[in-house]
Parts: structure tokens; sequence; C-alpha cells
């Protein structure tokens, strides 16, 4: 969340973020009107604490001097003066209790290099990798809902059998290749001096809340019912969350974690051929990549953390290209994202390289600031002799493991419907080199003449 003083010193500033963001439903006047109100209160308790010390005080005198009656009145002031305290505090109380709640309302305000803009299409592409040297790809490239299908390694029907629409099965060689995936990944952001946690799925609201998930977002995340425990939308929740109210040392940062988990989230919105199979699920696998850094250093780590997020899709040469996200398409706790998008050209959509395709964000790497942390209570101490400041933390996708599959089903697809696997990945699928695909199973097989 924002720091009410700087709402307060600078509310011209918020205003114009609030514009810039396409923010319409928070009341920023209302908000510092409350403010206003409880400095007032908070002012007037401490004038009525204050006199009734002083109060206090003077009724020993005022008996040991035989003033009995002036002691008398003193003990009745006093009682007027601590029932006037107490409502001044129980109001204060309640106005402080609204002000957290407004303020949990209230986003980010944009760093000065996030370009204006209202939507995806006012976002700025900072530039483009790897279509020096496209390799070779079969004349009409089979979106990967279809080939997945056809390989019988994507199994949609059956995942909407047990799970309902949204959820998927990956079989043999797909499943084989999303594992590859993840440990790739893990390995290479091991040498990137990432530590590896496995957090626990279920997160709590205070954790949500944290992160900025709730209260804004609970229609897209799935709540346990019976229990505050919310089904993990992105690993950057416990994660971030693990130092949350804790003290850390400046030589503890940077600190740098990475965490693979499977995420759900409800994805509700838009349907059609744009999200048609594994692109919008409601779950998918992610290895998340979280810093802890110190404030001066954030702008220079969100440069590291891109370049580190983009390794991926350098070892596994996909095409793809880098987006400054505007303000209108910030998330709500974002200060600046640099968004990655891989190329699958299974579509002839969008605005791909010259043959058509369509991009896929498998990554944003944001900056928070100190936003999360404020919310989190993630501080560390500078010096051992300082007081604790707010840190900043970072986080981005290493990246979103379902999108690259698609990526690379299209990418890497062959004229007779194989796929190559990508070079860095056949160490981890045993030195396959080919996923050429398996018989279906049952009668329905059968019944579409797909085995004899």
């Amino acid at each position: 969340m924002l720091d009410r003083k700087f709402i307060r010193d600078h509310p011209d500033e918020v205003r114009a973020a609030l514009e810039n963001r396409g923010t319409d439903d928070v009341d920023l006047d209302e908000f510092l009107d409350v403010d206003e109100e409880w400095r007032e209160l908070k002012a007037r308790g401490d004038d009525l604490r204050h006199e009734r010390n002083e109060v206090s005080r003077s009724i020993g005198d005022l008996k040991q001097a035989g003033k009995d009656d002036e002691a008398e009145e003193a003990i009745e002031r006093s009682s007027e003066l601590k029932a006037e305290l107490e409502e001044v505090e129980e109001r204060a109380s309640e106005l402080e209790d609204e002000l957290q709640e407004r303020s949990l309302e209230i986003p980010n305000v944009p760093h000065e290099s996030v370009p204006v803009g209202e939507g995806e299409e006012d976002n700025v592409e900072v530039r483009r990798e790897g279509f020096d040297d496209l390799r070779d790809l079969p004349e009409s490239v089979v979106p990967h809902y279809d080939l997945g299908e056809e390989l019988d390694v994507i199994d949609e029907a059956r995942g909407a059998k047990v799970s309902g629409s949204g959820f998927y099965f990956l079989k043999g060689d797909g499943a084989r290749l999303e594992h590859a995936l993840v440990q790739f990944m893990l390995d290479v952001h091991r040498e990137q001096e990432y530590v590896d946690v496995f957090p626990p799925i279920p997160v709590n609201s205070d954790a949500m809340t944290g992160t900025t998930q709730l209260p804004k977002f609970a229609d897209d995340a799935y709540k346990i019912e019976g229990d505050d425990l919310w089904l993990c939308p992105t690993a950057e929740v416990p994660v971030t969350n693990m130092y949350a109210g804790d003290i850390l040392l400046r030589d503890d940062l940077p600190l740098k974690h990475q965490a693979y988990t499977p995420n759900f989230r409800r994805e509700a919105g838009e349907h059609g051929v744009a999200t048609r199979g594994i692109v919008r699920v409601h779950q998918f696998n992610k290895v998340e990549l979280v810093n802890f850094v110190e404030p001066e250093t954030s702008y220079d780590r969100l440069e590291g953390l891109l370049a580190e997020a983009e390794e991926v899709l350098r070892r596994l040469e996909l095409p793809y290209r880098i987006l400054n996200l505007c303000t209108g398409d910030l998330t709500f706790g974002s200060a600046k994202t640099y968004d990655i998008e891989v190329w699958a050209p299974g579509d002839d959509m969008e605005d791909g390289p010259e043959r058509g395709g369509r991009w896929l964000e498998v990554s944003s790497a944001s900056n928070f600031e100190d936003f999360q942390a404020r919310r989190a209570g993630l501080r560390y101490r500078p010096e051992r002799h300082e007081s604790a400041e707010y840190l900043h933390t970072l986080n981005a996708s290493g990246t979103a493991i379902g999108r690259v599959m698609v990526a690379i089903l299209e990418y890497y697809q062959n004229d007779d419907g194989t796929v190559t696997v990508p070079e860095v990945l056949r160490p981890y699928m045993g030195g396959q080199e080919v996923i050429e695909g398996h018989e279906p199973v049952g009668e329905s097989a059968l019944g579409s003449g797909e085995r004899e």
C-alpha cells in the first residue's frame, strides 16, 4: 500500500496516477477528509490526555493543602476528561480501520518511465529477440490444441470430465516435456544464484492481502470453504510473505528465491479462439522468481530480473519480445512491469512476425517498490544501530510453463506432424530428440477411426 503520509503530502500525484491507470472506483477526496478528521481526533486525544494528567497530578496537592472542595472538582473534571478521551479514541480507532481499508483499494503510483496509456494496445515494444535465425516451419503450422490431440499428449476432454472446463491432462511425452521444462528452469535460475523454496500451496487471507490479491481480486481466486485458505494463484504469494513481519539485515540483501508451484485461477473473462487449448486455464505450472532488495537498487535489479527470466527463452531458442507496460495495463501493485511474450506461430492472428502467429505472455517482471512491503510488513535494517525500513520487492515468472509448451509444440513442429525437442531439454527427457505421439486408447479411438 502507499504510505499514508505520501498520499497526504502528494495528493495531485496520486490523483494523476489513478487517472492514468483508469481507476475510477477510488474517492481520494473522501480518503483525505477521513484522514484529516483522524489527525484532528489524534491531536484532540493528545490534548485531553495531557490535561487529564495535569488534573490528576493536582488532586493530591489540593488534598494535602486542605482544599477538599477544589480536589473534588478536580476529580470530577478528571472523570469528564476520561469519558471524552474514551469517546475520541473510539472514534479515532474507527477512522483508523476505515483508512486502513481504504488504503488497500488505492493502487501503486507508476514509475516515471512507465508510458501513459489506456490498455494493452498502448504498451511499448522494447525489442524482439530470436527472429534473425528462425527455424524452417511447416507451410501450415497446426495449432497446439489440434496437434496435442493428434499426438495424444494433451487431453482436454478427459480433464473436463474430471474437473470441468479449463483443466486438462498431459499424457506421455506431453507430461515428460512439462517435467523437463520445470527442472530445466530451476537449473537455469540456480546458476543465477536463486535459492530454492518449496512453499505451501494453500495460503491465508493475510498472505493474499500482502501481495495485493485481496481484496481487489477475490473473484479470480479459489477459496477453500470452511477455512481461511485460498489455493495458491502464484508462488509470489507464499514466497513474498514468508518474511512477513520479519526484519532482514542489509547483508541478507539482495535475497533471491525461486519456487515451482501449481497455480489456480478462475480466469473469468474472454473465451474463444484466442483462449483455445491450454493458453488460459484454471490450473497451470510456473517457476516464480521473487527478489527482496534495498530501495536504491530496485530498478537496476528489475533489469537484471528481466534478463534472468529471458535466459529461459534464449536457451530454448524461442523467438520473443519485451514490452514496457503502460499505466492502464499495470497490475494493481506494480510500479513498473516488463512483459515477456513468446511467439507461437500456430494461429494466424494478431501481429506476429511476417507469417502471422500470436504473442503469448509467459512472464511479467515487476517492481513493486515498497507497496507490498508495507502491506506485508517486510523490512530490513540498513545498519545494526539504525531504524528498520521497508524494503522493495520484485518478481517475475521464470516462466509460465504451459504457454512455453504451447510455443514449443508450434515453433518446433515438423512437416510430418512430429515435434523436435529443444536441444537443452533433451538431457531431461533421457536424450529423446523427437515427440512422435502415442496411440489413443479406448473404444472412442476405434469409433473415430484412429485405430484399426
